[in-house]
């Protein structure tokens, strides 16, 4: 029988060896082996003590924990452009909260730095906010290069220094700092673009300033094209491929060979087509549909077969791993595989073979897939159809494209018919659909950019889109039947206390949820979405359900999508652009030649996981980079329309002013500093900014006419004027009931200049990115 003083020292090295854990009588009992009921009493005994002694709390529900005081944790810091910041635990939970770290208490971590954190104070229960904490080490900086404009010294300066001068970033959450450069690297020029080796970080000593060593000039920052290098070589993404992996690709033949068919299933007499952008290069996807004798549908959907010429472990694997997924900027792309590849053998190009991976299914009237089928083949596009042709065909009724296309329109209408009907089903397991627009910047020659336009999904987009959605899910499913080790892409249910904070503050427009928040389903959502449809509140509540959501992500673990309504889904539609859908090809060769045998199951069950979350953290920083790179190119757009008046809508408030989008889908701040009618407070609760004395009111979606005041294109952001009008709301007595109590004070522009003020901020007219998470776009939660 376990000693008391043994259970003591099992007790506390549980908690010790993962200060997260909250366990109950119960499952301490399990982990530390104690048997027989006068073990038990002897645990709970040892428990009541360690309570009192305050080495344990228990909480509400009868779960152990380490005391705040006592909890050191390790997470990622992620840096606010304002001074605080958050830091994600490792191995938490999706649902678990970040923690909150205060300016003073972030012992000079930067963005993406892994930390150690003592915990100050737990989250409240029943409340949005986290835990909060303080940063006690940095274990690992995330940052090791910043690339920034360079501002020489003078002779006196290098001589006094022994410095050559400095660099600052242009980056929102970098450019609070000065990185000073060292004679021991290159010598830029004034207004070059530099990539930095950091050498020092801040300290007490330095608190906003570092060293480094200048080691490539990238150009002048006016050169064309110099400002969206800057932004890749910031986010790290690679540009150029190594000479080993040039030479494999160059290798690889530009046809397919008699040798290579061996095995496949000839679909070359099939009228397959891809239907692609006007601008596209790389078709990894055709299809063909066609009705069958029963009142079914045939749908194949034929993908590259990337992972033939890719193969495990070569300079091309390792280089697709590490770059994960292309990257798609303004004026150029950065590919995962070289362009002799994914523009060449691997590319669906019309009228020449290609090999493929199928996926062959019979779709009944309702949606379902009756059967299916996954195999090697090899195919030839009988036509390289574009969105905009096909959208002519099928709601133009284009007289001329639909003769030019005669053989082909029939199919086309089959394909209408059965996205219809794929569409319905979706619609009726509940699968959230987010609309939102999205901008498509264009560029001259030189990368400057000249317009925005919206782009648009007319039907041809989104047949394609059912076709991907239904080859994905039946694949998934089709593998987490087998109970093989798999790879799939998963939108976790959202956490129940967000869920049930979103169905509070939807009450409040009288909407009304229908079903338990801890047992929310994407129909309850849907629901939600429906009855707002069209509605002034739409965006706002848009929003607020994004907020509430998970991220979605890989995992080798079938979790299903919640976004989609979908119980299995993978990613197998895109392998020349994305590593996990070439994974997934290679998981699916090889349980084909192998078989599913143990063996094979034990080969592949290893590696799947550090590969999802490889990707997952790769697809992130591809997302952010061209993200950035939109928000610079809107504010390039934007540099010669100051002055210029525009009706906008809100679509974001914070502590610190309004965002506001305009109909191309250009944001700027209006900083609550320059609302100088009145005191105005921000009602979280709402995401609302009320007048103290009018009451005025306003919030996302609001309509409103505003005056672009500045554009700073270093900083990527524009800064608008609120013009005055007379038919701003006011506030209703519930929501002014939650403002909190304070005397009136007299107005003053300064009032709130602190407010959103990023610390050591130079630049006047500059602002904090707003938060991601209050952002009206589909892109900010999941992506299917």
């Amino acid at each position: 029988m376990i000693q008391v003083e043994q259970m003591k020292t099992a007790i506390l090295g549980i908690f010790e060896a993962d200060a997260t854990q909250q366990l109950n009588v119960s499952e301490i009992s399990e982990r530390i082996g104690v048997a027989g009921s006068q073990g038990f009493k002897d645990l709970v005994k040892v428990l009541a003590e360690l309570e009192g002694a305050k080495i344990l709390n228990m909480d509400d529900a009868g779960k152990f924990r380490l005391p705040a005081s006592n909890r050191l944790v390790e997470g990622i810091f992620h840096a606010n452009d304002r001074g605080f910041g958050f830091v994600s635990i490792v191995d938490k939970e999706p649902s678990d909260p970040d923690i909150f770290i205060a300016p003073p208490n972030t012992n000079f971590a930067m963005n993406g730095d892994t930390v150690e954190v003592a915990i100050l104070k737990e989250a409240e229960e029943n409340s949005r906010r986290g835990p909060e904490g303080k940063v006690t080490k940095v274990i690992t900086r995330g940052i090791e290069e910043i690339v920034g404009e360079f501002m020489p010294y003078s002779d006196i300066q290098k001589e006094k220094t022994g410095l050559i001068g400095y660099i600052q970033s242009h980056a929102k959450k970098l450019n609070s700092y000065l990185i000073y450069l060292t004679d021991n690297g290159l010598h830029p020029q004034k207004g070059d673009m530099v990539q930095v080796d950091i050498t020092s970080y801040p300290s007490v000593d330095a608190p906003g300033q570092m060293r480094g060593i200048a080691k490539q000039v990238l150009g002048n920052k006016n050169d064309p094209g110099v400002d969206v290098l800057s932004i890749v070589y910031q986010h790290d993404i690679k540009t150029d491929f190594p000479e080993e992996v040039r030479l494999q690709s160059e290798a690889i033949p530009d046809t397919v060979l008699e040798a290579d068919k061996l095995g496949r299933t000839d679909l070359t007499d099939q009228d397959v087509v891809t239907i692609d952008g006007d601008d596209s290069k790389d078709f990894d996807d055709a299809v063909n549909v066609k009705k069958l004798a029963n009142g079914h549908y045939y749908l194949g959907v034929h993908i590259a077969d990337v992972s033939y010429y890719v193969t495990e472990g070569s300079p091309l694997d390792v280089e697709a791993l590490d770059r994960g997924t292309s990257t798609y900027l303004t004026d150029r792309v950065l590919p995962m595989l070289p362009f002799r590849l994914s523009n060449g053998i691997c590319s669906l190009n019309p009228d020449v073979e290609r090999l493929a991976l199928t996926c062959e299914m019979e779709i009944d009237e309702h949606g379902m897939v009756i059967e299916h089928k996954i195999f090697p083949s090899v195919i030839k596009s009988v036509a390289r159809m574009t969105y905009k042709n096909v959208n002519q065909i099928l709601t133009d009724q284009d007289v001329e494209l639909r003769a030019q296309y005669a053989r082909l329109v029939p199919m086309f209408e089959t394909m209408a018919e059965l996205h219809e009907i794929l569409l319905k089903k979706r619609h009726n397991r509940g699968a959230i659909d987010f609309e939102e627009d999205e901008a498509k910047i264009i560029v001259d020659e030189n990368g400057k950019a000249i317009d925005i336009e919206l782009r648009q999904r007319g039907l041809s987009e989104r047949m394609i889109e059912s076709f991907m959605l239904a080859a994905n899910e039946t694949v998934a499913e089709h593998y987490s039947k087998a109970q093989v080790p798999f790879l799939y892409r998963v939108h976790e249910t959202p956490d129940a206390d967000k869920m049930k904070n979103f169905f509070e503050f939807i009450t409040a427009y009288g909407i009304q949820a229908h079903g338990s928040s801890k047992k929310v389903t994407p129909m309850m959502l849907q629901e939600v979405l429906t009855q707002i449809e069209g509605e002034p509140e739409q965006p706002i509540i848009t929003t607020m359900l994004l907020r509430s959501m998970q991220q979605a992500r890989y995992s080798d673990e079938s979790l299903g999508h919640f976004g989609l309504g979908a119980d299995f889904y993978t990613h197998f539609t895109s392998p020349i652009r994305r590593y996990p859908d070439l994974i997934v090809h290679r998981l699916i060769h090889s349980y084909a030649k192998y078989g599913m045998t143990i063996e094979e199951k034990e080969a592949w069950a290893p590696k799947l996981q550090p590969i999802a979350e490889q990707t997952s953290l790769e697809e992130r920083r591809s997302i952010d980079t061209e993200r950035e790179v939109v928000d610079l190119k809107k504010a390039e757009y934007m540099l010669d329309k100051v002055g210029n008046e525009y009706d906008a809508v809100i679509s974001s408030v914070t502590s610190f002013g309004m965002f506001i989008a305009l109909p191309n889908t250009v944001e700027g701040l209006v900083h609550i500093s320059q609302m100088k009618d009145d005191y105005y407070s921000f009602v979280e609760s709402q995401l609302a900014l009320v007048g103290e004395r009018t009451h005025k009111m306003y919030r996302i979606g609001q309509p409103v006419r505003v005056k672009v005041a500045n554009v700073d294109l270093d900083a990527h952001s524009v800064d608008f004027e609120l013009l005055a009008s007379e038919a701003v709301p006011l506030a209703s007595s519930e929501i002014l009931s939650k403002l909190e109590a304070r005397p009136k004070r007299p107005m003053r522009t300064n009032d709130h200049e602190k407010n959103g003020q990023r610390r050591g901020d130079q630049k006047k007219n500059s602002h904090p990115r707003r938060p991601a998470a209050n952002r009206n776009t589909q892109k900010r939660t999941f992506k299917k």
